[in-house]
């Protein structure tokens, strides 16, 4: 990546300035770069989930007729209730290499279309739901990096109808499944006999506007506490699931406007730094009435507004930052330094067929712990527009995964204004500089693929080429990739490791001990890539295993 002179005498300058403004520093050195992965992976990314494997699966649905990539061996789909094309010998779905750059053709039998998931304890990517002959089915992806790998598919997994649902993992591993199109309701997979297969959710009728069904796809994240937060429309309650009541009801978004699907803001939890607090940032989306007004041919501006709320107090209130710009269908990523990357979307109109104009390319960083008014920071842009049916995805390497974009009910190249993109690309945040190299830590042990336990001490080797200076922060941080859909990611988590104490084992090598979540509460058993952070600058991620 080329720099500037200007940036090359900031970093000779680095080693001068005391530890407490390095961060600025390498903050403002640089704003990202884009990199093309594959112009043509086949299908469209409206889905993704990067598996314990480096494998990321992609699907969109099968109602779009033919994609660009064809089944391997022969193989044809053979659906008499698809309503595109009944006799289908195109992939719907795709495995992506990381470490290759390729993908390969998967098999979906049934209707995957505006569907949810997770990825289980073991690894195995569950997803429920979609339309038509699938929106009962349960399917199920186990990674094993081989031609062999292939979907596997439940018809009537579930107990009802789920179309832009919600999954989240729970303690004790198993899936909730929430709402859905005309679904005030939830359920779990896979279920205990002494329960029933599903369960009423008033808070669910109460947000729903059925003129335009703006409660799809509800914000969903585990609290600290166990029970679970539960935004959708323009508020949220704290939800036992266990007993079905509501512990909590927070007070509804200041300015009142629409949060979720169709208005499609985003919504991540911040990073955990303890058992006890835990922080909810909601940003974007489109304002009251944008969505009638879009279908008429009015495409309202994008909100530019941020509700942050500390949902663990005994008095939680929303407060209201400012983006840089408006923003709805945008993508809300970890970092793996627990800054978030805003990305994708537009500035007006609002999620649906058509009804997106003026494509936001910029990406933006928030960063939770800086000062009030200095939290956003604007990134390079994309070439490419990311509108309707985009996804964002954080791979191992820190590097973002970007692909999608059809606002069309078929695939459409051609006499459009945001034609099909069937495109993968990568973000590279500025912790990415070759010309930070020297700062970057590299974990030596424990190797990737290993199994740690709940509230063990763990030691983390690593090296940093230049060392450490007097002062540095070391953190450790663990991630749970995501599943991620229609401006959500579906059990994304950060947690920063509490200890963190440092040693030098000599030749610009370290010791790091911390200590692993104390429960499933605060991490759900399964995989999370673990980092180590110097200076906001992450190491590569290695795979751990909680059990």
């Amino acid at each position: 990546m080329k720099i500037s002179t200007l940036i090359v005498s900031q970093l000779l300058l680095f080693l001068l300035i005391p530890p407490p403004f390095h961060r600025s520093i390498i903050a403002h050195a640089a704003a990202g770069g884009w990199n093309l992965l594959l112009s043509n992976i086949g299908i469209s990314a409206m889905h993704m989930q990067l598996l314990h494997n480096d494998r990321v699966v992609i699907f969109d649905r099968t109602d779009f007729g033919s994609s660009n990539i064809s089944l391997p061996d022969g193989r044809c789909r053979d659906d008499a209730n698809e309503t595109a094309l009944q006799h289908d010998c195109t992939a719907h779905s795709v495995e992506y290499d990381v470490a290759a750059n390729s993908v390969r053709p998967l098999m979906v039998l049934t209707d995957v279309w505006c569907s949810s998931g997770s990825v289980m304890a073991d690894g195995t990517l569950t997803q429920t739901g979609g339309y038509n002959d699938g929106d009962h089915v349960v399917r199920v992806y186990k990674p094993c990096g081989g031609a062999s790998c292939d979907w596997k598919e439940t018809p009537n997994g579930l107990a009802q109808r789920r179309w832009y649902a919600t999954n989240h993992i729970l303690p004790d591993g198993r899936e909730i499944i929430i709402g859905g199109r005309r679904q005030f309701n939830y359920e779990f997979y896979p279920k205990k006999q002494s329960e029933k297969s599903y369960y009423s959710l008033p808070f669910l009728v109460q947000t729903n506007d059925p003129r335009i069904e703006n409660n799809l796809y509800p914000f969903v994240f585990l609290n600290v506490d166990g029970n679970l937060f539960i935004f959708a429309n323009n508020r949220a309650i704290l939800f036992d699931y266990v007993k079905g009541v509501v512990v909590k009801s927070y007070p509804a978004i200041p300015g009142g406007d629409p949060r979720s699907y169709p208005s499609s803001g985003s919504a991540i939890l911040l990073p955990l730094k303890t058992s006890s607090t835990a922080e909810v940032l909601v940003c974007g989306g489109a304002p009251k009435g944008a969505y009638i007004s879009a279908n008429n041919g009015n495409f309202i501006g994008a909100l530019n507004t941020c509700g942050r709320i500390r949902i663990t107090d005994p008095n939680p209130q929303w407060v209201t930052e400012t983006m840089p710009m408006g923003r709805v269908m945008g993508d809300m990523v970890f970092l793996p330094n627990g800054n978030v990357l805003i990305i994708n979307g537009a500035a007006s109109g609002t999620a649906g067929w058509e009804l997106g104009r003026n494509p936001v390319r910029t990406p933006v960083i928030y960063k939770p712990d800086s000062p009030v008014g200095s939290r956003f920071e604007v990134q390079n842009p994309s070439n490419t527009p990311r509108m309707y049916h985009s996804t964002a995805i954080l791979l191992r390497d820190g590097r973002i995964l970007v692909g999608g974009s059809n606002p069309h009910t078929y695939y459409n190249f051609t006499g459009v204004l945001f034609p099909t993109d069937l495109s993968l690309e990568t973000f590279s945040p500025s912790y990415l500089d070759s010309n930070l190299a020297n700062l970057r830590p590299k974990i030596i042990a424990p190797i990737s693929q290993s199994k740690v336990g709940y509230a063990q001490q763990l030691d983390i080797q690593f090296s940093i080429p230049q060392g450490i200076a007097t002062g540095a922060p070391i953190m450790v941080t663990m991630v749970a990739p995501p599943f991620t859909t229609h401006s959500f990611s579906m059990n994304q988590r950060l947690l920063v490791l509490s200890g963190g104490n440092v040693t030098a084992q000599g030749n610009s090598m370290f010791r790091v001990r911390v200590v692993t979540p104390a429960s499933g509460i605060l991490a759900p058993a399964g995989y999370y890539i673990f980092f180590v952070v110097h200076r906001d600058i992450p190491s590569e991620g290695i795979w751990i295993q909680i059990k």
